[in-house]
């Protein structure tokens, strides 16, 4: 069977090593140019597991266009696995394979399709998720599912924490779904496309904190855009301040002050107050070249920038 593989991510580097260790290596990988590389915050180069598989690699920017369709159909393609790839597939590529194109989406279609799905179902406070494998269609992660596995949320979840879930999940899966489709038993199980809900796109200005917010809402937005998402952030001095983790402060009664104050100096970094007059201790931040230094002490974070 002629197997491509279309991805950009590191996601899609786990998947594409997890056919490899199974011996199911594509025929065709399609990736995107180390030059598009900024087009994804977590893009890793499959250029050297393809080639560790043996398979022809094809540089490409959309995957509906002609170097890539011709790609497609020069291989006389069967199965397209399209994982990590932020692009609706029209119908001159869905047309191509002659059994199909399998998608990756991390959540428990028909919920939550569409974009940022890891930052929102953190942000939601969800409990539960899902890694899916569906045949593509027309539409937005509405194709019948191929397989699904569900995943727990803890409610202390960090991006890094379910990203790693949810390649995991797709590590075991992937092999799974392709020896289905080997032997003529892959799952086509229809969605309720009734119970679905979409999820949108999300930006890295969208990270930027609010101070007015409560505690609980100010933690949980740095731990759904951190790693490997560009992350939360806030200024300080008008320099733009990245938070890459922050804790509850257990001691937010003994001060008195503004969102967005500098309240102390703590032995992991420091205490900063949000709307509802809890504070939080920030514990790991990055500032423009390197800086650490500890924002002011009683200095306002958020100033607009420039």
């Amino acid at each position: 069977m002629n197997i491509a593989f279309i991805g950009a991510v590191e996601g899609s580097a786990i998947g594409l090593r997890a056919l490899l260790d199974a011996g199911l290596a594509p025929g065709l990988v399609i990736t995107l140019p180390p030059e598009a590389a900024r087009r994804h915050s977590d893009y890793v180069d499959l250029g050297p597991l393809a080639q560790a598989g043996g398979g022809a690699l094809v540089h490409a920017v959309d995957i509906n266009g002609p170097e890539a369709l011709a790609a497609l159909r020069a291989f006389e393609t069967d199965l397209v696995l399209v994982i990590g790839w932020s692009q609706v597939c029209r119908d001159a590529f869905l047309s191509v394979a002659r059994i199909g194109n399998v998608g990756f989406h991390p959540a428990a279609l028909p919920h939550m399709r569409g974009r940022a799905v890891i930052p929102w179902t953190i942000l939601l406070g969800k409990r539960e998720t899902a890694a899916t494998l569906f045949w593509l269609d027309a539409g937005v992660d509405s194709g019948p599912i191929l397989l699904q596995q569900m995943i727990t949320v803890r409610p202390d979840e960090t991006a890094r924490g379910l990203y790693d879930k949810q390649t995991e999940a797709l590590a075991r899966m992937l092999p799974e779904a392709v020896a289905l489709v080997l032997k003529g038993e892959a799952p086509r199980v229809e969605q309720d496309h009734a119970k679905a809900t979409y999820c949108a796109r999300r930006t890295a200005e969208d990270g930027r904190i609010d101070w007015r917010e409560p505690a609980e809402a100010v933690l949980r937005l740095i731990r759904a855009v951190g790693d490997p998402y560009p992350g939360a952030f806030t200024t300080a001095d008008g320099q733009r301040l990245i938070v890459d983790a922050a804790t509850r402060f257990a001691d937010s009664h003994r001060f008195i002050g503004l969102p967005g104050q500098v309240q102390s100096h703590t032995p992991s970094g420091f205490t900063v107050r949000c709307g509802d007059g809890e504070a939080i201790d920030i514990t790991a931040w990055r500032r423009d070249g390197g800086v650490t230094d500890r924002p002011r002490l009683h200095s306002k974070l958020g100033a607009c920038l420039g």
